[in-house]
């Protein structure tokens, strides 16, 4: 039995080498470096945009398996292109107290001041701090500690990339986690057999919602404007669907309304026409727990008003 961290790579920046533009070639064992950790493993080795629900279920249950062996905390390393999203994945699904924590670079081995090596750093020392227990998945990069329900990549390229809204859980000072709220977190959903795709639409100005009425899916998420609200013609698209529809806010932060506004279109009328309103979640986690849940064959308004709320 091992009760270090456990340490298992996908790919993304923090791998990528090459003499001009770089791709993901290194594993676990070339970025672990010195650190002290247990068990080490490169479960793939590709950008972060190209995961998939397959490849983040094998990470699930790799982790998984270390921690039922003893292993004080798991850390997933992979591009920060999808890391927002795959933290949550994580999270809904993450049935444990010891904390499983991703993270990730903005700037690749080869450039100056590279942050791979200190976001490894950090991320081990929350993985296995005992204040981290109970959290769920945490997301750590450039000093931070995010919970993954909140938090967001908000820039492309620079070291601060990722934020949450209302502000990060904690920080790391002088190489240990400090944390400004106690633990809690939602029950885990179970795992799934199955995670059908369900693509994210995003309603814009003058939108009609055809869209809706091509797609042959499981179920679909809307990325819509304010406080959840879509076009008169989105609407009646949302009234023909013949799948689940999950609603959001497309603006980054807050959260969708249910009984403020009751125009054609506005939140009330679209709970009216069976869409499922997404509460604090943004677009790219409500997809993902939009997957999940039709995966687990739950009723999706319970999955959604249970983690749809602040706590």
């Amino acid at each position: 039995m091992d009760s270090r961290v456990a340490v298992a790579s996908l790919g993304g920046t923090i791998t990528m080498t090459g003499s001009g533009a770089v791709s993901p070639t290194l594993g676990a064992r070339d970025l672990v470096g010195g650190l002290d950790v247990g068990e080490i493993a490169t479960l793939a080795t590709i950008p972060g945009a190209s995961l998939t629900f397959t490849t983040l279920l094998e990470a699930f249950d790799w982790a998984d398996e270390q921690v039922s062996a003893g292993a004080s905390g798991v850390v997933i390393i992979q591009g920060t292109d999808t890391l927002e999203e795959t933290a949550y994945f994580f999270d809904c699904l993450w049935p444990h107290e010891e904390p499983v924590v991703v993270t990730g670079a903005m700037r690749h081995p080869g450039l100056p001041g590279a942050d791979g090596p200190a976001n490894l750093a950090a991320a081990v020392a929350v993985a296995g701090t005992s204040n981290s227990r109970g959290r769920g998945a945490l997301l750590v990069l450039n000093d931070e500690i995010h919970a993954a329900r909140w938090v967001r990549k908000a820039h492309s390229s620079l070291m601060n990339a990722f934020e949450s809204f209302p502000g990060p859980l904690g920080l790391l000072i002088e190489g240990a986690p400090q944390y400004f709220h106690p633990a809690h977190r939602s029950p885990a959903l179970p795992r799934p057999l199955d995670a059908p795709a369900a693509p994210l639409i995003e309603a814009t100005v003058d939108d009609d919602g055809s869209i809706l009425d091509w797609l042959n899916v499981k179920g679909v998420v809307v990325a819509a404007t304010g406080v959840g609200h879509v076009s008169e013609g989105m609407a009646e698209a949302i009234s023909r669907a013949r799948f689940p529809v999950v609603v959001a806010t497309r603006t980054g932060a807050g959260t969708t309304f249910r009984n403020t506004y009751g125009f054609t279109g506005s939140e009330s009328d679209l709970i009216k026409r069976g869409a499922v309103m997404a509460g604090w979640l943004c677009p790219r986690k409500a997809r993902v727990l939009l997957r999940l849940a039709l995966g687990s064959e739950g009723p999706i308004e319970d999955v959604f008003a249970t983690r749809g709320g602040v706590f």
